[in-house]
């Protein structure tokens, strides 16, 4: 009689969580770069965005065949501005309108355009002219989305990368370098005040090539480790993506911004380097990843920030033949340019449709289940006691019983269990 709740709760949560999974899909998303010059046509991509689980796209830049080709597909999208037009922004307002007019005004909101990096990596470039203008830059460019009564609904930030923290060890004392001074809060506080995200690229894979132990390795791809003990918190962390988080996390939280939201511009491992770069790997990257997308999507969140998951964009779509640098650089991507998968990580949305029709389909049925289940067992009651004796003569009998409907019952088909693996 206990197959009765035990069928309930089966369904209930196998249906659950693959809700579960569908919703967390809106957390995953990819960089679409383009130092390249073998990538296939705009809605060629926005096919193969479609059929995968990727919600949103961070383009670096505005080309406005690709912000159209998206156009309709539900798919929300980052552009950004290249830096070398910061000066321009920072100093003349009718340049930020014309920005707006000529990026976002023809393509919105057809093209769910629902944030604009300014810049990438400013505060690390050791430009020091290019750093002072940054937030006035972004001010303007949020003047004009006001002006164009867009301000709600478009946020503005910039792009870090981890190299702005002084410190990210243990992740309860992460801070950012002081010499960013002024600038750095001047940034958070127009985050704080627009409701904008602090966007940051950490790489567990370049925290890795600093110190190549196999307990690290297996720390940065998630895989089973001893964790890393916060002597301060006393939380045992169980991979790096979660203590670089979480080092951002208590460095802004320092400053006193810990309700600005964090989002992750860039994250990801390459399938492939030089000679020399033995951590690049098909394997590597597949269970980095892989792993990460897991992890995304159980929604269990960092130490610091639990119940749920950062915002976070793989990078990179397609690999960046043209990109200067390590051959590394070349070979971050995810998908090749005749559509198929350099390797699978589970973003096909076939596969995961597929998931939550049967779930859905399980559920719809459970009144026929717990019904068959129901007469199933009663029926094997009734013949379980049933029996009939037979005196030997000897003072004992010997007892028989029918237990074809308790085969039946665990094996969930009277047809048998070839099926039920």
């Amino acid at each position: 009689m206990m197959v009765l709740p035990y069928t309930v709760a089966f369904l209930f949560l196998s249906f659950l969580h693959t809700v579960k999974i569908a919703n967390s899909q809106s957390f995953i998303g990819i960089n679409y770069g383009q130092v390249a010059d073998n990538l296939l046509p705009p809605p060629s991509t926005a096919k193969l965005l479609q059929s995968t689980s990727i919600q949103k796209v961070r383009l670096y830049g505005s080309d406005p065949a690709i912000i159209k080709a998206l156009a309709n597909t539900g798919i929300r999208i980052v552009i950004g501005t290249a830096n070398g037009d910061i000066p321009g922004l920072a100093s003349d307002p009718n340049f930020s309108k014309s920005w707006i007019n000529t990026n976002v005004l023809p393509f919105y909101p057809a093209s769910n355009i629902i944030l604009i990096t300014v810049g990438n990596e400013v505060m690390t470039s050791n430009d020091q002219n290019l750093m002072n203008k940054l937030l006035p830059a972004m001010q303007d460019v949020q003047n004009a989305l006001n002006d164009a009564s867009l301000g709600g609904k478009i946020k503005v930030s910039t792009v870090h990368s981890m190299g702005v923290l002084k410190q990210s060890e243990p992740p309860s004392s992460g801070s950012f370098d002081p010499s960013y001074g002024d600038l750095m809060k001047g940034l958070l506080e127009f985050n704080s005040a627009n409701g904008s995200p602090f966007a940051i690229n950490p790489y567990p894979y370049f925290a890795y090539r600093s110190d190549t132990r196999p307990e690290t390795l297996a720390f940065c791809l998630f895989q089973p480790n001893a964790g890393r003990m916060d002597g301060n918190t006393k939380i045992k962390y169980m991979n790096m993506f979660d203590a670089q988080v979480d080092a951002v996390y208590s460095a802004l939280n320092s400053m006193g911004f810990k309700n600005v939201e964090i989002v992750v511009a860039e994250t990801g491992w390459p399938f492939k380097g030089d000679d020399n770069d033995v951590w690049a790997s098909i394997e590597n990257a597949k269970a980095y990843n892989g792993n990460l997308i897991a992890h995304l999507r159980s929604m269990v969140g960092t130490p610091l920030m639990p119940g749920k998951s950062v915002d976070t964009y793989l990078f990179v779509l397609y690999d960046e033949d043209l990109k200067p640098g390590p051959g590394s650089e070349r070979s971050f991507g995810l998908f090749k340019t005749d559509l198929t998968m350099v390797y699978d990580v589970g973003l096909s949305k076939t596969s995961q449709n597929q998931s939550l029709v049967a779930a859905q389909q399980l559920l719809a049925a459970t009144p026929q289940l717990l019904q068959a289940v129901a007469t199933n067992t009663s029926t094997g009651t009734n013949n379980n006691n049933s029996s009939t004796s037979t005196s030997t003569g000897t003072g004992t009998s010997t007892s028989t019983s029918s237990s074809t409907n308790n085969i039946s019952i665990r094996n969930g088909s009277s047809s048998g269990s070839s099926n039920n693996k």
